[in-house]
């Protein structure tokens, strides 16, 4: 079955500068120092990202982020664990926007 997904297409992701070079590079410096090791290793860099790509449902980033965190040293409890906390992020960020709904709903309600 085809789909709009086609994991192949993640080892294109360099041709998207092709039109534009000059904000490409700058995009892709830009990230390769964003994961550079810093005050986070790398392999927590990846685990955030892992946990980010599940909190955005972005598929790429997710088989891009679970090779990297595999790579780096991290095991299936870790990564599940991240994915857990971006789920949890996610819940409570839809929940406390129930906030929102509960004023209107008593403006309107008065």
């Amino acid at each position: 079955m085809d789909t709009y997904y086609d994991p192949a297409d993640l080892a294109k992701f360099a041709q998207i500068g092709k039109d534009a070079p000059e904000l490409a590079k700058k995009f892709f410096d830009y990230y390769a120092a964003v994961f550079a090791e810093g005050e986070l290793t790398e392999r927590e860099k990846a685990l955030i990202a892992l946990a980010v790509a599940h909190a955005l449902q972005c598929p790429y980033c997710i088989d891009a982020y679970t090779r990297a965190c595999l790579e780096k040293g991290s095991g299936l409890g870790e990564m599940t664990e991240a994915v857990h906390v971006a789920c949890a992020i996610r819940g409570g960020a839809a929940l406390a926007h129930g906030v929102q709904m509960r004023n209107v709903a008593e403006k309107i309600s008065l």
